[in-house]
């Protein structure tokens, strides 16, 4: 950029940032030596899990079909580290049994001295009911071991379900003191280098946090990339006038895809990671060991070709990189279809090795499989749009949603060259590649609000007047606007936004809805809560399985505070020629996958496309960072944002 970095962070005014950092800490098993104190008699929760259906969830549907073979995941606590505490809370919050003090210091002192723990999660009974013997046990570690980082359940996951309730509060500080080093670190770092302005970090939820909560909310930042990379393209979908899309990621490791309907994310209803559930706020984000960088193999046996999820990574990564890679990728399968050049991969700063790319291939796939190596490069690539496409419908058909009525954003440095395929057949209204394809999830860091979370859980049916839900929610919403007003936000920055969990009578799955009118409420907003519930449940589980017989009960209230931050302008440019002759560089043969065949398809370099070309397909558009592909009965236009946008004919 040519200027120093002390200089650059100098004239920064925000910093935000986006991190893995919890994701590799489970993925590693490398979080803190960590304890848990519970209700005594309670101390299996972690290992019970949800009994039989912990052995299979978070499965893929392979091994599910062997049960024998499952198992429930490993409890990132021992058992010789969990101790359980005479005390009681029951389900209205009284104290049936008080905290016995003198065995939960004897349990406090045997985790830290015997055991040598430095993270103490605690979770009581009913503790979202009533904290005060979780802050007694708090103060007590305190005291013993002011250096110990402690998650109680009733902060970080006020919310009924036991095991889930549990494994968040031990996530939260098996990774805490790993997150707090890290966000130290970074403080530091940035210090150093002359910047002084605000740090804000990415969360699941799809908002960002001041750096010092989010160092105590570890378990917030869990996905936290992706789910940026959803809020990047609801921007752009805003720009574009576009409300419902479907955002596909497909980078090196894995592919991403979440929704946007009506403009507004929908949030997982059981988050998981690394097999183990937890409570946290998360935008629904699905996913696949599917990338570029993954690895192609046969299974035993039946010789069925796989991608992924075992991925080559950067090093030594595909064997057409020249850096000792001798594992065929789904980036080598790219070079051998004619969408990659050995010449024009990252607008040639690195030179793509062909001849090991089909020796590799013919060695590990195309002989066993008694094809030619353009043969067997086809099948892969068919495999791979077919993962693409059935993890698309898993997260849209399957939920009642119809692709036909959205628009799929394609970014990453892989998606591109696939979605022109798995878009076609699940029949989406058209592609949109962003310009920002690379970094559309930085992008969407920029484009993020603030966002304070709220939860409380109480049971109410309904029909019930607007006050007894507005007693619930503002102490929420005055929590909300306190924090944003503290972080210098002005009323007119400052949105409030409410749901509630809503269940018919006997139900034990919610659906949560987004509250009808603004806080407060009044009675005819409960009245149209209960259509917009009956709405969103026959969406979801198809019409006429609404039943508002059973009675329609609500038992969580939740508020969302958003600090509304400005956000990067997009520059708009006037549409010229769409004659796209100008920035053709050369033609060559690619697959056109409908036609099962090899064409001659026109080359073009993005950087001379000017807003308003038009490319018929097949062709094929190199960028720096990614490579977009038309395939046949595709009609590539340049808008003013510089986007790519694929047409069907």
């Amino acid at each position: 950029m040519g200027a120093s970095s002390r200089t650059l962070f100098a004239d920064t005014s925000l910093f935000v940032h986006g991190s893995t950092v919890v994701d590799n800490t489970l993925l590693t098993s490398s979080g803190s030596h960590t304890g848990l104190i519970t209700t005594q008699g309670f101390e299996d929760t972690l290992r019970v899990t949800r009994g039989a259906y912990g052995r299979w969830s978070g499965l893929p549907e392979g091994q599910i079909k062997h049960p024998v073979a499952t198992d429930r995941p490993t409890p990132l606590v021992d058992i010789e580290c969990i101790r359980g505490v005479p005390e009681r809370i029951d389900y209205k919050g009284a104290i049936v049994e008080p905290l016995d003090i003198e065995m939960t210091i004897a349990a406090i002192r045997y985790l830290i001295e015997e055991q040598q723990v430095s993270a103490i999660a605690i979770c009581l009974l009913w503790a979202f009911r009533n904290p005060q013997h979780e802050r007694l046990i708090s103060d007590l570690i305190k005291e013993i071991a002011p250096a110990c980082y402690v998650t109680l359940s009733s902060d970080i996951a006020p919310l009924p379900g036991e095991y889930e309730r549990t494994s968040t509060t031990v996530i939260n500080a098996y990774a805490g003191t790993v997150v707090q080093n890290y966000m130290g670190n970074l403080e530091s770092l940035l210090a150093s280098e002359g910047y002084s302005g605000p740090i804000l970090v990415m969360q699941g939820h799809g908002g960002l946090l001041p750096v010092d909560e989010a160092s105590s909310r570890a378990v917030g930042m869990i996905e936290c990339g992706p789910v940026a990379g959803l809020i990047g393209s609801r921007h752009l979908g805003r720009l574009l006038s576009e409300s419902n899309i479907i955002a596909v990621d497909m980078g090196g490791t894995t592919s991403k895809v979440g929704v946007i309907q009506h403009g507004v994310l929908d949030y997982a209803r059981e988050p998981m990671v690394n097999r183990y559930h937890y409570l946290a706020p998360k935008i629904e984000v699905a996913s696949i060991g599917a990338g570029g960088g993954s690895i192609i193999g046969l299974e035993p046996g039946s010789l069925a070709p796989t991608v992924g999820p075992q991925s080559a990574g950067s090093r030594p990564g595909p064997v057409c990189y020249g850096n000792g890679g001798t594992q065929p990728t789904l980036t080598d399968v790219m070079l051998l279809v004619g969408y990659m050049h050995p010449e024009h991969f990252l607008g040639g700063s690195i030179a793509l090795d062909r001849k090991a790319c089909v020796a590799a291939f013919d060695q590990v796939i195309a002989t066993p499989l008694g094809m030619s190596v353009e043969e067997a490069a086809v099948g892969i690539y068919r495999v791979a749009c077919s993962q693409m496409s059935d993890l698309i419908h898993e997260i849209t058909v399957e939920r009642g949603l119809d692709p036909r009525d959205y628009v799929l954003h394609a970014f990453g440095g892989t998606c591109p060259m696939l979605a022109g395929v798995f878009a076609r057949e699940l029949n989406v209204a058209r592609i949109v590649v962003p310009n920002t394809a690379s970094v559309n999830c930085a992008f969407g860091l920029l484009t993020s609000d603030v966002v304070h979370e709220y939860t409380a859980t109480h049971l109410l049916s309904l029909p019930a007047p607007a006050s007894q839900l507005n007693v619930h929610f503002e102490p929420m919403v005055n929590a909300a606007r306190a924090a944003l007003r503290a972080e210098g936000f002005g009323d007119d920055h400052i949105r409030i936004d409410c749901s509630v969990a809503m269940r018919y009578g006997l139900q034990v799955h919610e659906l949560v809805t987004p509250v009808a009118g603004a806080f407060p409420l009044s009675d005819a907003d409960i009245e149209q809560q209960v259509i917009a519930f009956e709405h969103l449940y026959e969406q979801r589980y198809g019409k006429g399985s609404a039943y508002r017989e059973a009675g329609v009960e609500l038992t969580q209230f939740r508020v969302t505070g958003c600090g509304l931050m400005q956000r990067p302008e997009l520059v708009s440019a006037i549409l010229g020629t769409a004659d796209p002759s100008a920035a053709q560089i050369g033609s060559r043969e690619i697959l056109v996958e409908s036609l099962n065949a090899f064409r001659v398809a026109p080359i073009y370099d993005f950087a001379k496309l000017t807003p308003g070309n038009v490319i018929p397909g097949p062709a094929v558009i190199h960028t720096p960072v990614t490579t977009i592909v038309l395939q046949e009965a595709q009609i590539g236009r340049i808008d003013a944002y510089q986007n790519t946008v694929i047409e069907f004919e």
